[in-house]
């Protein structure tokens, strides 16, 4: 990583007259942008005509560029495939569930198992590669564009061969998917692989196993399209790191864990959803996720908006200053670059009424001066860059149970494992505690502190890993409905939570969903979930009214492991978890008033920089670790260096 912050956006300027591209460039070295991500959705006019090439235009995009100092984040244009590739290869669109096939005339319009999709990908990547591999302006390889936005999932004949294919590679014979699967239940049991297809729609529930691990290859079906084209391009461009945009936090239909796996760097996009409350708490768990899956180290904010979006009910437009405060605030969180969709704004297609750093009103504009202000506030932070957020505690997260738990025959629909996490996640925002997410079989070394959310499935080393944790010291905190079931989607049974019920030191008998709330005798209330529980060995801190156990903690070697029979109420859920904080003694970097937002980057020489970020109407006052009282004014961010 480049020992500054990168800055800018997408620029798109096949969109736009050639006459217009000098000028953009002018302006980007005017708001301070030395970083644009070109070429995304270019493919139709790189290849106009199957196999005819035209580099031309984009020779002389390069070169404007380099000549002005702007690095380039160079796309493979593969998420979007022209009109010629529709036309010619109908087999390779992709089917949804109901059997429809999808046409061309938006983006994403591809089966991610068909074969010829893959051919005409890796040729148009091989030629932009060749052509540009020792271009000045080449920084990074930006990889197709968000994975399965839009096409995550195809039910084609093609992508059934190919499900029949990654589901012999998993399983050792038929006899061990038919167990996996449990297809004794529905008269399902299959003779022939020829006989499994993907989860198309059925008269009722679709098996449970099939969905999940239906789930698993469709994800790793994208991985694998990523890996084809990286592996190409380092063959092509060894020392050029290559990365594709995540959307961490937002969209949970591929496995962001395998993903990052596989790139040189981190990056995500994030936009904020107008619906919630507090969007910058849900920004913070974005910003979180993206920092955990590169390791700690810092990555790349590849898009976020300057002000609206395009694509919810009720686009709200940013605030004054808002634009800054996001910015600042994923900073904070570890990214490295901070960049935006797009440079322009779109004068057609379905984007046209997505903001952009230079509005459709030009730059005498709120948001072109803020644009403007925040590059050179990025230049004066250059320190910040290769800094890292140290964490103390984790938040265990894993797509595989979120894609089990969104089977829909379930207990209750209401218990949403997402929202759960970005619930607890918020209480830990609201104490002012910086925390990461972590795949429960990760590494948890060096975290004083793990939540367990809403962890429905858990593989049997995922749940020794936790029992690992705790026995060495660790202090954990488990949500209800965790622990349930096995890696396939079956019950533990024995009693609930099944796989962790000798570390919480309780047995489950029974679930009771909720249609309101249920007190406890702490004065707190429950609501969605009840169980019925048995304190084997853990102590019980708080009950129903009935008297059956509510919050519970067991001792565990040298830690202490805390469950939760019910979905708390937000005050009582952050009173639990500021207990479980200090007994784990996990702390906030400073001391700061509901609203304001504090989080430290560190170098390893022990320089620091501490984020005071604002979020209230009123004037704040941070106090940090060293007694130091620093005042935020209503809005505004601080940044404290030392």
């Amino acid at each position: 990583m480049p020992d500054v912050i990168a800055y800018g956006g997408d620029w798109n300027p096949e969109q736009w007259p050639e006459e217009t591209w000098e000028q953009d460039v002018a302006l980007m070295r005017e708001a301070g942008v030395n970083r644009v991500s070109v070429g995304v959705f270019s493919w139709s006019l790189l290849e106009p005509a199957e196999g005819v090439f035209d580099f031309g235009w984009f020779d002389r995009v390069m070169d404007l560029l380099a000549a002005n100092g702007i690095a380039a984040n160079l796309a493979t244009p593969t998420a979007s495939p022209p009109p010629w590739f529709g036309d010619a290869y109908p087999e390779a669109l992709p089917l949804d569930s109901a059997g429809r096939r999808l046409h061309h005339g938006s983006r994403q319009g591809f089966c991610p198992s068909s074969p010829i999709y893959r051919e005409k990908a890796l040729r148009v990547t091989e030629q932009v590669a060749t052509r540009y591999r020792d271009h000045p302006a080449l920084a990074l390889w930006h990889v197709h564009n968000e994975y399965g936005c839009h096409n995550a999932h195809c039910y084609c004949d093609t992508s059934a061969a190919a499900f029949r294919a990654w589901l012999r590679s998993h399983y050792a014979s038929l006899e061990a998917l038919n167990d996996a699967w449990g297809t004794a239940f529905w008269s399902q049991h299959y003779g022939e692989w020829a006989q499994i297809l993907p989860p198309r729609d059925t008269p009722s529930f679709t098996n449970p196993g099939q969905q999940l691990d239906f789930r698993r290859f469709s994800s790793d079906a994208l991985v694998e399209l990523y890996i084809a084209e990286r592996d190409l391009l380092r063959e092509l461009t060894p020392g050029v790191p290559a990365t594709t945009n995540l959307m961490a936090g937002a969209h949970w239909d591929m496995d962001c864990w395998a993903f990052a796996a596989e790139l040189d760097v981190v990056s995500t996009d994030h936009y904020l959803i107008g619906a919630r409350a507090e969007p910058h708490i849900d920004l913070a768990f974005a910003a979180d996720y993206a920092r955990s899956l590169n390791g700690g180290r810092p990555w790349l904010l590849m898009e976020h908006s300057t002000s609206a979006v395009n694509w919810q009910p009720r686009n709200r437009a940013k605030a004054p200053g808002e634009l800054r405060r996001n910015s600042l605030a994923h900073l904070a969180r570890g990214a490295d670059a901070i960049m935006f969709f797009q440079w322009r704004a779109a004068r057609a297609g379905a984007e046209k009424w997505h903001s952009a750093m230079l509005p459709h009103a030009g730059v005498g504009t709120k948001v072109w001066r803020e644009v403007s202000a925040l590059g050179a506030e990025l230049a004066g932070l250059a320190e910040v860059a290769g800094s890292r957020v140290n964490a103390d505690v984790a938040i265990l997260v894993d797509h595989s149970s979120v894609w089990a738990q969104d089977h829909p025959a379930q207990p209750s629909s209401e218990l949403d494992p997402v929202e759960e996490a970005k619930r607890w996640h918020a209480a830990l925002w609201r104490a002012g505690i910086t925390c990461d997410l972590a795949h429960p079989e990760g590494d948890l070394t060096g975290y004083r502190l793990v939540l367990v959310p809403a962890l429905y499935l858990v593989s049997d080393s995922g749940a020794a890993n936790l029992e690992r944790f705790v026995r060495a010291g660790g202090v954990t905190l488990v949500g209800p409905y965790s622990g349930i079931v096995d890696e396939h989607d079956r019950v533990r049974l024995g009693g609930y939570p099944g796989a962790w019920r000798d570390l919480l030191g309780v047995t489950v008998e029974e679930f009771f969903p909720l249609d309101g709330p249920i007190r406890l005798a702490s004065g707190g209330s429950g609501s969605v979930w009840s169980e019925v529980a048995h304190a084997t060995s853990a102590k019980v801190l708080d009950t129903y009214a009935t008297g059956e156990p509510a919050w519970t903690r067991n001792v565990w070697g040298d830690g202490a492991a805390h469950y939760l029979t019910t979905r708390l109420d937000d005050d009582a859920l952050a009173e639990v978890i500021a207990t479980v904080c200090a007994e784990a003694e996990a702390r906030p970097p400073a001391t700061s008033p509901p609203g304001v937002e504090v989080v430290r980057r560190s170098h390893p020489d022990g320089r620091s920089h501490l984020f005071a970020i604002n979020h209230t109407a009123g004037d704040a006052v941070v106090t940090t670790a060293s007694g130091e009282s620093v005042t935020v004014a209503a809005g505004d961010v601080r940044v404290i260096s030392g």
